[in-house]
């Protein structure tokens, strides 16, 4: 029994989100359930009405980098203008290949700037066989190396456009920030409800997967010749410009024709459809890395979704599950289960 007394305490922001989020996907070794991964899910129709939904899907959550085609859309229209190859990179998490890299260098070189203007957090490649040999060769971690080194010479070259301060560029109060969130309030038909500092150093505004799911579906089937349609269109044409060689993501954009997506840490999730539709989900045990925690799940979630409303692809098949092993040889799998 509570007192009167005694002060209420409120649940902290963002917990509604995912602390009553419904099982998902199993994780099996042999026959027997081994842990679960939960999640919350949307699917919008393109009109925005729910198809169908699991969990509190429109409490806020940070979407991490799949806010990164958001981000880029506020550049847009802020006046970048890149070829689709290089805005390709600006939505990216790019796994650090050469393709990748020698991308970021040319966004950069165009405004004037060099990896000497990247404030991202310096890293190693994503990707397995770079990452290799970065460290064979003992090449330092470095801001360019960094997943999201397209993102922020997307931001250097827009500040550079509209003559802002590029030392600060990452303050939320910069120009170009506020001008993100305003584009992400917009877009996702939400407020901003709260901010703070993601991994690479750029601020992450929270939404809720609704608002990312409405987004997404707007973007997806936006007229090729407005913002969002150049950012849809560099998407698609250039899948492995968005993630990489052995990519789910990239692999998901190339095997259904007119899908845009987009993946984030701490296992965040959204796609779009060319009709419009749109579908987001967020794993709640989440993950940094881009297989650690729920990233297994993600891609298999996602699969199922896309199943249910109707879109069929064999990548679905390919995603309908991840394997899990044993002394090297597959003894169990990641499958969705409810969706």
């Amino acid at each position: 029994m509570s007192d009167s007394n005694t002060p209420s305490v409120s649940a902290p922001l963002g917990l509604a989100a995912v602390a009553d989020a419904p099982v998902l996907a199993h994780v099996t070794r042999g026959d027997f359930v081994e842990c679960v991964h939960r999640a919350t899910l949307v699917a919008l129709d393109a009109d925005g009405a729910e198809l169908f939904a699991h969990g509190a899907v429109r409490e806020p959550i940070y979407p991490r980098s799949t806010n990164k085609p958001l981000q880029a859309l506020a550049m847009v229209r802020a006046g970048l203008d890149l070829p689709p190859d290089q805005l390709a990179l600006v939505c990216s998490s790019h796994s650090g290949e050469p393709a990748h890299l020698d991308r970021v260098r040319s966004i950069l070189a165009g405004a004037g700037l060099s990896e000497a203007d990247l404030r991202n957090t310096p890293d190693l490649p994503l990707d397995p066989a770079e990452r290799t040999r970065w460290t064979r060769e003992d090449l330092p971690a470095s801001p360019l190396g960094q997943n999201c080194s397209g993102k922020h010479a997307g931001m250097l070259a827009t500040c550079v456009i509209n003559g802002w301060s590029t030392h600060d560029y990452l303050d939320v109060d910069h120009p170009l920030q506020r001008a993100i969130e305003a584009t992400l309030a917009e877009v996702t038909g939400e407020t901003v409800a709260a901010t703070a500092v993601d991994g690479c150093g750029a601020p992450v505004m929270a939404v809720s997967v609704t608002g990312l799911a409405r987004a997404f579906g707007a973007l997806a089937a936006a007229d090729p010749e407005t913002p969002e349609g150049r950012i849809a269109d560099a998407i698609r044409s250039h899948p492995e410009l968005l993630g990489g060689t052995g990519r789910d993501v990239t692999a998901l954009i190339s095997g259904v024709p007119g899908l845009i997506a987009k993946d984030g840490a701490e296992a965040v999730y959204a796609v779009g459809l060319a009709d419009g539709r749109g579908l987001a989900l967020k794993v709640a045990d989440g993950g940094a890395g881009i297989s650690a925690g729920g990233q297994r799940a993600r891609p298999v979630i996602m699969a199922a979704a896309l199943r249910r409303i109707g879109v069929e692809a064999q990548v679905l098949e390919d995603q309908s599950e991840v394997p899990v092993l044993g002394h090297g040889q597959p003894v169990g799998r990641v499958v969705a289960v409810g969706v």
